[in-house]
């Protein structure tokens, strides 16, 4: 994956709270939302909290507030991503390929989604990194959870060792400059969800067949739909943002979905596979909804909520 040297980047919607939150507010106790790893990446990792799932999942309250005083704009930044000003940066920093990817993503988003639905796209998501632990609209987090999105502030949460101590380590899944903009579709696709209300339909929170693995699925199929047409993002100013994306990342973008299949989780855990405690779904199912919106690229595709759909 290479950006475009000429892009501009919006560090904006970016912030980083260093090492053990240094993000403020909230902190009520709600469970961790059902992210990349905060619905169920695994037992292998966390003791994931899914009681009472339906409180948050009903898409929380606009703009950064929420019922317990949560104020989202409280927060103390470390400015990690101030030096990202180009996609130049963002072929030589982890950290400004991250704004890179999520500029693409905004970019992607605030044309198809009211393209392809009735919805608006709000913009006002961000992208909060953290070491150690971090309090949030949806509760208090630590680094074991792994990336989450939370509804109530929406924001996307990412302690970044996560890919190397957790992805890698514990779970041996790929290395690779394409696993964490995978994993930070997957998340938006979570935004996306919450702007379409579909969280809202969330009601059974394990099985094989559950609203969570649909959940799950499709946010992959999402994220597939981005990557299709990831080379084609632009800039503020209309300067193309990522100016190749090859089959080498396509292909860590289904390695990383088959590392967190509910099923490979539990084989890595050593114990025997039990459908009936999925959350997210299995490896066969991520990689399937991850290239169902790759090649068809439509919202309409990427209905895992359909009869017989999963």
């Amino acid at each position: 994956m290479r950006f475009n040297p000429r892009a501009r980047l919006d560090t904006g919607r970016m912030g980083d709270a260093g090492r053990s939150g240094a993000r403020m507010g909230g902190g009520g106790g709600l469970p961790i939302p059902g992210g990349l790893a905060g619905g169920g990446i695994g037992g292998l990792i966390v003791l994931v909290i899914i009681v009472g799932l339906t409180m948050w999942l009903g898409g929380g309250l606009p703009g950064g507030s929420s019922s317990d005083g949560y104020d989202s704009s409280r927060m103390s930044d470390t400015g990690r991503y101030d030096s990202c000003q180009t996609g130049a940066d963002a072929n030589s920093s982890p950290d400004c390929a991250r704004v890179a990817v999520e500029n693409s993503l905004v970019d992607y988003w605030s044309a198809t989604l009211p393209d392809q639905s009735d919805a608006t796209f709000r913009p006002e998501q961000k992208v909060e990194t953290f070491t150690g632990g971090i309090s949030t609209g949806c509760g208090q987090a630590s680094s074991d959870v792994g990336p989450f999105y939370c509804p109530t502030d929406q924001t996307i949460y990412l302690d970044t060792t996560f890919f190397q101590d957790v992805l890698q380590g514990q779970l041996r899944g790929p290395s690779g400059a394409f696993v964490e903009p995978y994993v930070l579709a997957h998340e938006f696709g979570h935004h996306i969800q919450n702007l379409l209300g579909t969280m809202g339909r969330v009601k059974t929170q394990q099985g094989p067949h559950s609203d969570s693995v649909k959940l799950e699925l499709q946010a992959d199929c999402y994220a597939g739909m981005w990557a299709r047409s990831a080379t084609t993002t632009k800039d503020a100013q209309g300067v193309v943002l990522i100016s190749d994306l090859t089959k080498q990342d396509v292909q860590q973008a289904i390695d990383a979905a088959t590392a967190v299949g509910d099923d490979r989780i539990q084989q890595q855990s050593g114990g025997g596979v039990n459908p009936d405690s999925w959350t997210h779904g299995s490896s066969k199912e991520r990689v399937a909804w991850f290239l169902t919106g790759y090649r068809a690229g439509s919202l309409a595709d990427c209905d895992t909520f359909a009869p017989g759909a999963v």
